[in-house]
C-alpha cells in the first residue's frame, strides 16, 4: 500500500465494537503550540450509516474543505467543543491543559460515551472512561479526524474573532502560532491578556520588560 494515498477508516470503531462497545467517540485537540489563545478540544461520535465523505487530519485539508466538512459533521454526528484557557496554561502546562480540554470535551456529548479513540500516545488522568491512545490518529480514524476538524475551525475561528480585538498580531492569519510577524508584533506592542506567559518567547519580552522597568 503506498502510504501516501492512506486515508482514516472506521476499522478501530469497528474493533471496538466487536468488543461490544456501541458509543464511539474521536477526541483531538487543537492549539497547543501557539503563542497566544486557548488550546482546544473537540469530542465527535459519528453516525456510523451517515459518516462525511473525505474526512481526513485537518491539517491535509484545504480551508473550503474544512469548512465543508466542519458543516456535515455538525449536521450528523454528536459534537462537543471545550477549551482549557490561556490562564489554565500558564497554572498547569500545555500538554495538561489540553487534557483538561479533552475531558471537558467528553463530559459534554449529549449521551455518554462507553469508548474513547485519543490522538496521541497519553491518555487523560481524569478520564475514567475505556479508551485508547492512537498515534497520529487523526490520519487513521474517522472519528479522530472529525474531532480535528471541529476542534481547528472553532480555535481559528476563535482567533479570528480576538484579532479584532489586537489586529496588530495577525491572529486572523497565524493562529496565534509563533510566526516571524507575531514575535516581532510582541517585541513592538507588547504582551496581551490571550498570551501564553508561561510560553518562552513571551515570557522573555516581560523579563526584558521587567528588567527595564527595574
Amino acid at each position: 500500500m503506498i502510504t501516501g494515498l492512506m486515508r482514516p477508516n472506521f476499522d478501530f470503531e469497528k474493533a471496538a465494537q466487536a468488543r461490544g462497545r456501541t458509543r464511539i467517540a474521536g477526541v483531538d485537540e487543537v492549539g497547543r503550540g501557539p503563542l497566544a489563545g486557548p488550546v482546544v478540544a473537540a469530542a465527535v461520535v459519528l453516525n456510523p450509516e451517515n459518516i462525511p465523505a473525505g474526512l481526513n487530519d485537518s491539517k491535509k485539508l484545504t480551508a473550503k474543505r474544512r469548512e465543508a466538512l466542519h458543516d456535515l459533521i455538525m449536521e450528523t454526528a454528536d459534537v462537543s467543543i471545550a477549551q482549557a484557557s490561556v490562564a489554565e496554561i500558564d497554572e498547569h502546562n500545555i500538554l495538561r491543559a489540553s487534557h483538561i480540554a479533552m475531558v471537558r470535551a467528553v463530559a459534554g456529548l449529549t449521551c455518554a460515551p462507553d469508548h474513547i479513540l485519543i490522538d496521541g500516545n497519553m491518555t487523560p488522568r481524569d478520564l475514567t472512561i475505556s479508551s485508547e491512545t492512537i498515534v497520529k490518529g487523526d490520519a487513521l480514524s474517522v472519528s479522530i479526524s472529525a474531532a480535528s476538524i471541529i476542534a481547528k475551525l472553532w480555535r481559528d475561528r476563535h482567533m479570528v474573532d480576538l484579532a479584532q480585538q489586537y489586529p496588530d498580531y495577525g491572529w486572523d492569519r497565524n493562529a496565534g502560532y509563533p510566526t516571524a510577524q507575531h514575535k516581532l508584533a510582541l517585541e513592538q506592542f507588547g504582551v496581551t491578556p490571550h498570551h501564553r506567559r508561561s510560553f518562552k518567547p513571551v515570557h522573555n519580552i516581560l523579563y526584558q520588560v521587567k528588567n527595564v522597568s527595574d
